[in-house]
């Protein structure tokens, strides 16, 4: 199973997702008895962490750079780097990376870091050895972007109608604005928001090791026509 393995038709891009997190306080930018923690997430106090968080996002940035370019021997115009806190964007001639720092909504006095991992088109590169030392453990989500989208009353229908010996379940919200699949045997979760499809896995892991996990969850979609479309 690799990217390119995927059908076009369907899947109009892939992108690797991975999250940490930390305590406001702890940010080198973060003064005590100067500053005060942040009581909501929003655009001003998501600028006050732009300010704060300055220090670890060009570290983390500018070791990211300095991995990219030593194990894939990429060349200055290979890869460029920028950063604009609270982003920074690396842009390889072969993927792009983001690095994000925002609040955490429901515990603003907490940051998140997201890394996006985009545009890998090449599934050798995606296999390799220096590729998987520049971000082992690093991600926990796969995220497909669907060229046309699905309905995701049709999808948690195609679910409900399959008997329960079939593996697959399915919970959403009153409003069907997405829903979460579960499959059976397979350590990892679906969700479908009806532009992007996304598994989650409980562990860190390369972009090579999920997307062989995902192959698990491409099985199962197998069983029923109403979703074989998503992935299969």
């Amino acid at each position: 199973m690799s990217p390119d393995e995927l059908p076009s038709r369907v899947v109009a891009g892939i992108s690797f997702v991975g999250r940490g997190s930390g305590w406001v306080k702890a940010l080198a930018g973060f003064k005590k008895g100067h500053h005060t923690l942040p009581d909501a997430a929003n655009a001003t106090t998501n600028a006050f962490l732009g300010k704060i968080c300055e220090r670890e996002l060009a570290d983390e940035a500018e070791k990211l750079f300095q991995d990219v370019r030593a194990a894939l021997d990429y060349k200055r115009m290979d890869v460029v780097l920028s950063v604009t806190s609270p982003l920074a964007m690396l842009g390889a001639k072969d993927f792009s990376v983001e690095l994000f720092y925002a609040l955490e909504e429901r515990e603003p006095a907490r940051y998140a870091v997201t890394t996006t991992l985009r545009g890998v088109m090449n599934a050798e590169l995606l296999r390799s050895e220096a590729f998987a030392q520049i971000f082992s453990g690093r991600f926990t989500e796969i995220s497909f972007a669907l060229k046309k989208g699905a309905r995701v009353e049709a999808v948690i229908d195609a679910i409900e109608e399959l008997d329960c010996d079939d593996g697959l379940a399915v919970t959403y919200p009153s409003d069907y604005r997405d829903c979460t699949i579960s499959v059976e045997s397979v350590d990892a979760v679906v969700r479908c928001t009806g532009a992007t499809l996304e598994i989650v896995f409980p562990r860190g892991a390369g972009p090579a090791e999920l997307i062989e996990q995902f192959a698990a969850v491409r099985e199962a979609f197998r069983i029923s026509k109403g979703l074989s479309g998503l992935i299969v």
